[in-house]
């Protein structure tokens, strides 16, 4: 999903260097690696990126209407 929401080079590199407050002052590869939840990692991160809602779960959406 990041990938696809944020490209491959930008993806990396936000999930290792951008803090995020409501992840406890963590990056999400430092919340994950603590046992936080994908989800909720990867919700405060788009929060956090603004990314809208509709575009945060497009991935699924092409996976359900795949042949």
């Amino acid at each position: 999903a990041m990938d696809e929401v944020f490209g491959s080079d930008y993806a990396k590199s936000l999930a290792s260097d951008l803090v995020v407050g409501a992840l406890g002052g963590r990056t999400a590869m430092e919340a994950l690696d603590g046992g936080a939840a994908p989800r909720d990692v990867w919700e405060e991160l788009c929060e956090a990126m603004d990314v809208p809602e509709h575009r945060r779960y497009a991935h699924r959406d092409r996976r359900r209407t795949a042949p």
